[in-house]
């Protein structure tokens, strides 16, 4: 089986990173899922990538008759449940489902909803900025990591995407252990993200910041305590490890989550903070720097809500 077709569902940060160069590569065979209003101003207005306005093809929710061989999840983490219940009609008997949003528990939840035999695992390391409806991103520093859970070696479904995304020139990784390079991401973001969204500084803030990397190590920390009660082999030398990544983060980059609360939308919170919470009362571990982030963030959302009046 080849892929020929490509479904898109999230045209934010992640989505961004995909949709100019399948695009080019598969013409209309790429296809963003969207309706109502969403659907409407991508028709009219597009979106703007790189200093360039795209208006890709667009198909929706209640198209039958459609499937993708490949479709790409980019949703916050709190869409994921609406957008299982709209890709429902692309998927089809062959079609593989690559979820690329935060988080460590979007693989479980599709392949309980289409089964494992569609699901791979997948993660992004990009930097990109989104403003006045605009994303601007360097590509040839973001890449996408996925597979199966373990890749020893690379099984055919994994290599049918390789395959496209060297068509279209996209950057991949294959890690050995995806579940721990999920889990290192999640911990990079808990860390980075909320410490960032809570005080309101860029990653610059993190190379001269002594008092930022206090709260950002210890937040990492938890997640590590997690991982490790789990037989996940997250540990202190992955927090060392990212030492170095972030130092190559253009220093005015913000983490989506401050870009998420400055531009006054929702936050994935939840999926950071509040997932840690929950599996550290599941395993028993205590995590008082994801309590904290997760109820000072929650005020923060209450601030650009209205809900407090300044």
């Amino acid at each position: 089986m080849k892929i020929e077709k490509v479904t898109l569902i999230g045209l934010g940060a992640m989505g961004a990173f995909f949709a100019p160069k399948l695009y080019e590569h598969l013409g209309d065979d790429f296809r963003v899922l969207a309706e109502g209003k969403r659907k409407e101003k991508l028709e009219t207005k597009g979106v703007t990538i790189n200093k360039t306005n795209y208006k890709f093809p667009i198909v929706t929710p209640d198209e039958k008759n459609v499937p993708a061989d490949l479709i790409i999840v980019a949703v916050k983490g709190y869409a994921l449940d609406q957008a299982m219940e709209d890709i429902k009609n692309q998927v089809g008997e062959n079609t593989l489902i690559l979820p690329v949003l935060n988080g460590v528990d979007s693989e479980q939840k599709l392949s309980e909803v289409f089964g494992e035999e569609h699901v791979l695992y997948a993660y992004m390391k990009v930097s990109i900025v989104m403003r006045d409806g605009k994303t601007n991103y360097d590509p040839t520093l973001g890449e996408v990591h996925f597979g199966e859970k373990k890749n020893e070696s690379i099984s055919g479904r994994v290599q049918m995407v390789c395959d496209v995304f060297d068509a279209c020139e996209i950057n991949y990784r294959i890690d050995e252990d995806m579940e721990l390079g999920i889990w290192y991401k999640f911990m990079c973001n808990v860390g980075q993200n909320l410490t960032s969204a809570l005080l309101g500084i860029p990653f610059g803030a993190y190379r001269v910041s002594g008092h930022a990397n206090y709260l950002r190590r210890n937040a990492m920390r938890e997640v590590v305590a997690l991982a490790q009660a789990q037989n996940i082999g997250l540990n202190e030398s992955f927090i060392e490890l990212q030492e170095e990544t972030i130092k190559k983060i253009p220093p005015h980059n913000k983490p989506s989550t401050l870009q998420d609360l400055e531009n006054k939308k929702n936050t994935e919170i939840e999926m950071f903070a509040g997932t840690v919470i929950r599996l550290g009362r599941k395993l028993e571990i205590e995590t008082p720097m994801a309590d904290f982030f997760y109820h000072a963030i929650r005020v923060l959302e209450e601030k650009n809500a209205g809900i407090i009046e300044m």
